[in-house]
């Protein structure tokens, strides 16, 4: 039996806003519309039929009224595999959708197309036929056509180069009984989870465990999830964001174009996330593309936690689960402060103190420490041990700043930077963590060296000269009393003095030792 989570609000797509969807069969250009629309790159776009797979939502501001866009996959005739599933999780919008925009080419009907254009037709009155690829005037005639179908509203575009899109979106607001406004509202504030691990690790599963619906199709297939796919659920009166990944595989194994979109936009949900849940199967263990993943967490300084998923195979062996986490440790060295916490996705167990430390881990990426503080906590650090010295040198740290939260990031000005003990930084890190709260997160130290007023860097003339300028200068005034310096060769007369000058104080000097 799993525990119950105090999980509110659980929904792939929030339907508190008006609900927008995008529906078309596979490459008529849903997802170059999703993402002209939302002003990012969301959904992969890519030739290849069948690309977009679960359903992508994304807020959208339409004359900055803040509606749910969601972007579906393509609807098939001829199904096969994973497409009976897809068409069904796309074909399962159009009853709850506020507006449905039906998209086809202007220069192409296909028994797909008109398979839609009945399945749809019982929503004729919140439906735009959106005819794309309108790419240039010759083109605008063709749109004509297809008032014919039965539609009362049919706008031209071109997705891939904005054409019409002004139009579309006038005719959204006025069935959606909208007006522009001047400013955008604001964004609720959501703590953002990323889940990433190699295919197959439960990724998908835990995604619909914490937002309670099936956003994510679940298939033994490798590759399954291609899109980032995102999820809301409140959890302890806390908002959160979930972002579900393709599963990342070694270079060597990804042959397809798109699921090598579908890595790097995994990837570069890292950025975008608070807290990365780097999901490990338990009985398949580590591998060195989840160290690869782990030091990309840690290098942008986010906050991490291990998951072991699939704890529910286990054969119940005493002291297992230790074993295991110890030997994440050996493997892991990278990681020795990131929690580790054991699930099963699929029965739900753990999952409740996993959010938990992925609260407490996002409290310590915002923390800030006071400067007064850490200079205190400086100095009792330094005095307990010291830096080694170099053999040309000493080390010191002046005084140090807390620079950034999320990520974490310190600046320490020293005497010096060139040789710094990295063991030293090490130790300040592990300081930082024990005594100041940052026990889960990574922590990034800069090192600055304090640049002194250029005057004091300067050194004066040394004793030597000094006395040597002395009896220059009293050689010089006897000479002009005599009238010398005045005279052709004066000059290379004193310059004559200077150097004898110069060598008397050097025998003095000799002489004293």
């Amino acid at each position: 039996m799993g525990e119950i989570l105090d999980i509110k609000n659980k929904a792939d797509i929030d339907t508190s806003l008006p609900l927008i969807s995008i529906i078309g069969r596979p490459n008529v250009g849903k997802s170059t519309l999703f993402n002209r629309l939302i002003g990012e790159r969301r959904a992969i776009v890519d030739p290849t039929p069948g690309v977009t797979r679960d359903p992508i939502p994304s807020r959208y501001l339409l004359g900055n009224h803040p509606v749910t866009l969601v972007d579906s996959g393509g609807v098939k005739l001829e199904k096969e595999g994973l497409d009976f599933a897809v068409t069904d999780k796309s074909l399962s919008l159009l009853e709850i959708s506020d507006l449905i925009l039906f998209v086809l080419e202007c220069t192409d009907l296909t028994g797909e197309d008109m398979m839609l254009l009945e399945t749809l037709r019982p929503y004729v009155d919140k439906t735009v036929l959106v005819i794309n690829k309108v790419d240039d005037r010759t083109r605008d005639d063709l749109v004509w056509n297809y008032y014919s179908y039965g539609y009362q509203r049919v706008v031209g575009i071109s997705a891939a180069h904005g054409l019409g899109i002004e139009e579309l979106e006038d005719t959204m607001l006025g069935m959606l009984s909208l007006e522009r406004l001047e400013e955008e509202p604001e964004e609720i504030e959501r703590i953002k989870i990323a889940i990433l691990g190699k295919p197959n690790t439960g990724k998908s599963t835990l995604t619909n465990l914490l937002t309670g619906r099936d956003i994510s199709i679940v298939s033994d297939i490798a590759g399954t999830t291609r899109d980032v796919m995102r999820g809301t659920f409140e959890y302890k009166g806390t908002d959160y964001t979930v972002l579900d990944t393709a599963g990342i595989r070694r270079k060597s194994k990804v042959e397809e174009d798109v699921e090598y979109y579908s890595v790097n936009r995994a990837i570069k949900t890292i950025d975008e996330a608070d807290v990365v849940l780097l999901l490990v199967d338990i009985k398949e263990g580590l591998a060195e593309q989840d160290k690869k993943i782990a030091s990309l967490i840690v290098r942008r300084g986010k906050g991490i936690v291990l998951v072991l998923n699939k704890v529910d195979l286990l054969n119940g062996t005493p002291n297992e689960i230790e074993a295991i986490k110890d030997r994440v440790r050996f493997l892991f060295p990278i990681l020795n402060f990131a929690p580790i916490v054991t699930i099963s996705a699929l029965e739900s167990d753990g999952v409740a103190k996993m959010l938990d430390t992925v609260w407490a881990v996002w409290k310590q990426l915002n923390k800030r420490v006071d400067t007064a503080a850490l200079n205190d906590a400086l100095k009792e650090w330094t005095s307990s041990y010291e830096i080694p010295r170099a053999s040309d040198g000493y080390f010191k740290i002046l005084y140090g700043t807390q620079v950034s939260v999320t990520p974490v990031r310190f600046l320490l000005f020293v005497n010096r930077i060139k040789g710094f003990p990295e063991t030293y930084l090490q130790y300040i890190k592990n300081r930082m963590r024990k005594d100041m709260g940052f026990s889960y997160v990574p922590i990034e130290i800069n090192l600055r060296e304090r640049r002194r007023n250029p005057s004091l860097n300067e050194k004066g003339p040394s004793k030597d000269q000094v006395a040597a300028e002395r009896i220059v200068k009293r050689s010089v005034s006897q000479n002009k009393k005599k009238g010398i310096s005045n005279k052709p060769g004066g000059k290379a007369r004193i310059g004559k003095e200077r150097e004898r000058a110069e060598k008397i104080v050097r025998n003095r000097k000799q002489r004293k030792k």
